[in-house]
């Protein structure tokens, strides 16, 4: 999951491989020290959470500032494992409860957490995690505590979702300077795209006498008709699924899909898309983009047209054309360009641990409820004050060499420890500014905050019923697409297609049941209509 993206730490990034490797186990064999002589024994805790991959924490006690720091002012000795999330973090923290030796609070995916809760080895929150006890990490909730209620699973309060960042970062980038040569504006309609697109696949944006831009390229990874192409938005379908006006909308099999295929059919017989696609991965992409062999691409990364990342396509599209200039653009300014984040994985505590010694738990939300205020977030976030960062009013200002002598270079490691502090400093009123960001590169940022409208996402979590298979569903749906765009070159089959997807393949069962858990989760009547 990318729930850690830094505008200001990537230009750093390179060096954090240095250590190369997969994140490392603290054994919590040095503990932190007891305040003062004759003080009670410390509390032994022990977290099992997930870490960016290549992140390490530091060999040396004293380099861990925030493990010492938590020690320190909560009186604990903190034992924490750490490894990148996937398969085998669920193994690894399957054998740890299986075997008795549980941690007291870790964080898995959705799926893992339902099945142990079912299997009865996860601590009801109810008496540890409140409004009262967590009021820092509660004011995440305050506008939409439909998604800690959607978080409940077998009828009860186990598990609660961590802090995360509401808005993506997704936008379409233009060249600028290809625009410049053919004196047009930066697009904010879909037509005006579309005239930007035939500029760049007929006229020679670069120059060079060859016929060899193209105006769009995205990836299909061989198998799907991407949600990047503009068409789809331009009929009013966005994101993976949404609920508008109390209806329920799955954006991939939604009737509409006729009308998108017939555009996208149309742009492509008029040369404007990259012929290759549809076989693309997500890498070419990029790779095109600073080639330049296309003008227009869609990308997440917030990092894509910044002068301060080194390792950013503006970088290096510069140093093959030092006139290249890629911006982010809009062609739907009045219409949703996606949903807000949905809450990810979420923490959960050890039933082991709760009957045996509670005391470990309500410590544990002492220190979560604390990595959520605005101390834990700088320090997890930006370093140490006055050494990593400076803080002036609400501004805060890197210190790229310090942060990249005592954090990146040994392990990245606040990158595990930022796990309850997500990247959004607006929470707090707070501005970052990173020394080597240029003026071109604020208003890019200041654009991706606010030129795109997010709308909330469906406030619940979604399950498909029993003995559905989604994925199958998923890959038929996708086959169709394909279909209709490099065979029957028509969407005229669409109807018969979708009622297929619907009724055999249960894509109907499976989008009642979702409006179904959105509906319990709002507390009001959420539909969904099959057909056409």
């Amino acid at each position: 999951m990318n729930k850690r993206e830094k505008v200001w730490l990537t230009s750093v990034l390179a060096a954090a491989m240095l250590a190369g490797g997969c994140t490392k186990t603290d054994g919590g064999e040095k503990a932190g020290p007891d305040q003062g002589s004759g003080a009670e024994q410390a509390l032994e805790i022990s977290w099992f959470i997930d870490g960016d991959a290549g992140s390490l924490l530091p060999d040396k006690p004293d380099d861990d500032f925030v493990k010492k720091t938590i020690e320190e002012k909560f009186h604990v000795r903190l034992k924490i494992q750490s490894y990148p999330a996937g398969a085998d973090y669920d193994n690894k923290l399957t054998v740890a409860l299986a075997s008795g030796n549980s941690p007291d609070m870790f964080i898995t995916s959705g799926t893992l957490s339902q099945k142990l809760i079912q299997d009865g080895l996860i601590a009801k929150m109810t008496p540890y995690v409140s409004k009262e006890t967590m009021p820092n990490y509660y004011k995440y909730w305050n506008t939409n505590e439909l998604e800690m209620k959607s978080y409940q699973v077998e009828g009860d309060f186990y598990r609660a979702p961590l802090p995360y960042k509401k808005k993506l970062d997704l936008a379409y980038y233009i060249r600028k300077d290809w625009l410049d040569k053919f004196s047009l504006p930066v697009p904010k309609t879909y037509d005006e795209m579309l005239e930007a697109m035939r500029r760049f696949s007929h006229n020679d944006p670069d120059g060079n006498g060859k016929k060899d831009t193209f105006g769009f390229t995205t990836n299909g990874n061989g198998k799907s008709l991407s949600l990047s192409f503009p068409q789809w938005r331009q009929h009013g379908l966005y994101a993976g699924y949404y609920v508008e006006n109390d209806e329920f909308f799955d954006t991939q099999t939604d009737p509409r899909v006729a009308k998108v295929v017939d555009d996208t059919l149309q742009m492509i017989k008029d040369g404007l898309v990259d012929p290759d696609w549809f076989l693309n991965k997500a890498e070419q992409v990029t790779d095109k983009a600073v080639q330049g062999k296309a003008g227009i691409v869609y990308s997440p990364d917030i990092n894509f047209a910044l002068d301060s990342s080194p390792s950013s396509v503006q970088n290096k599209a510069k140093a093959l054309n030092p006139k290249a200039d890629w911006v982010p653009f809009n062609p739907y300014p009045d219409k949703p360009f996606w949903t807000e984040n949905e809450a990810g994985y979420p923490f959960l505590f050890s039933k082991k641990t709760a009957d045996q010694n509670p005391a470990k738990i309500r410590k544990t939300v002492e220190i979560l409820d604390w990595l959520a205020g605005e101390e834990g977030f700088l320090l997890t976030r930006y370093g140490q004050s006055g050494k990593h960062y400076t803080k002036e009013g609400t501004k805060i200002t890197i210190q790229k060499e310090a942060y990249l002598k005592d954090i990146v270079q040994k392990g990245n490691f606040l990158s595990i420890y930022d796990f309850f502090s997500p990247p959004s400093p607006e929470t707090f009123g707070l501005t970052v500014k990173d020394p080597d960001q240029t003026p071109r590169d604020e208003s890019i940022l200041a654009f991706l905050r606010t030129g795109y409208k997010y709308v909330p996402s469906v406030g619940a979590s979604t399950t498909p019923p029993p003995g559905v298979n989604l994925g199958e569903m998923r890959t038929k749906m996708s086959e169709y697409h394909a279909r209709m765009l490099f065979e029957d070159k028509s969407s005229a089959n669409w109807p018969k297609y979708r009622e297929e997807i619907m009724i055999k393949y249960k894509a109907k069962d499976i989008f009642e049941a979702y409006a179904s858990q959105i509906s319990e989760a709002r507390g009001k009547k959420i539909t969904f209509k099959a057909a056409n």
